[in-house]
């Protein structure tokens, strides 16, 4: 597997792929690696004929209270998984390739409406840093494909409608989440949870099932049903960012006649904020 460091090399051997013809899958990550992010690894290769991954924490997309200084970092870990997960190279640039100018000077990119809901209304700013780390990564890179799991629901529609609003020449793949055997959706931040924490997690799953269960006996007060389960999390010793139900195809709130729904979770576990999703067809 190529270590890629600097812009040049990873020009250098994207020029090389073209010239052979080989179709090439991106992965973007910002590392501390596990079995989630192996499965889009994995997505990818199936996809293309190359496939490349990038690890990079991304600090305009962290607000001036939140993890950026402990996210956790493990990149001699991260490669190891990654040559055995077989992806032809890892790109991992530093933030003055990223930002030459400073994050007060950047560029950005802003996909509005979908970005000021949800965790774009507890995290202002947070979905300018990803549509815009992403839109560079892709113009670096020049992907074929690129390969996101679904777990952040929001995000990954953002950068669906980023890269339709950009005509870019690409195709965004959404891989389902993978769970640990009692549900809790796999990420990085389950790190910071401890051993009692990390068992009052299942409650984020468990919420979302009894949502799931009331749409699909056709109940149709979400409101109502969104109390339910904001109190499943606050009896587990939650704090309920938000609950929400909404319209698979774009997020914005449902009607009745709406059968492709999408619950959005994100809540507090001591320090740790923890996002998850379900979808319901009904």
């Amino acid at each position: 597997m190529l270590h890629l460091e600097t812009l040049e090399q990873l020009r250098r051997t994207r020029q090389q792929w073209a010239e052979s013809k080989a179709s090439v899958a991106f992965v973007p990550t910002m590392g501390n690696l596990h079995e989630g992010h192996l499965r889009l690894v994995a997505a990818a290769r199936e996809l293309a004929d190359k496939v490349i991954v990038s690890i990079y924490v991304n600090p305009m997309q962290f607000g001036a209270n939140e993890d950026l200084d402990k996210y956790p970092r493990t990149l001699a870990a991260d490669m190891e998984k990654l040559t055995a997960a077989g992806a032809d190279a890892v790109f991992t640039p530093d933030t003055s390739m990223i930002y030459p100018r400073g994050l007060g000077d950047q560029t950005y990119v802003e996909v509005p409406g979908i970005s000021d809901t949800l965790c774009g209304a507890s995290r202002p700013g947070h979905f300018r840093g990803v549509a815009t780390i992403v839109c560079k990564l892709f113009n670096m890179v020049q992907p074929d494909h690129a390969v996101f799991g679904k777990k952040d629901y929001q995000q990954l529609m953002v950068i669906r409608l980023m890269s339709q609003d950009l005509s870019l020449p690409l195709t965004i793949h959404g891989i389902d989440t993978v769970r640990a055997d009692d549900g809790l959706a796999l990420s990085s931040r389950n790190g910071y949870l401890s051993t009692a924490e990390r068992q009052q997690a299942t409650a984020v799953y468990r919420s979302m099932q009894a949502v799931a269960h009331a749409l699909q006996g056709e109940r149709n007060d979400f409101q109502n049903i969104e109390q339910e389960a904001r109190s499943i999390l606050k009896d587990a010793g939650f704090t309920p960012d938000y609950v929400s139900i909404r319209r698979q195809a774009d997020l914005t709130p449902p009607s009745a006649e709406d059968t492709q729904l999408v619950v959005l979770v994100a809540a507090y576990l001591g320090k740790t904020r923890l996002i998850d999703n379900l979808e319901i067809n009904r």
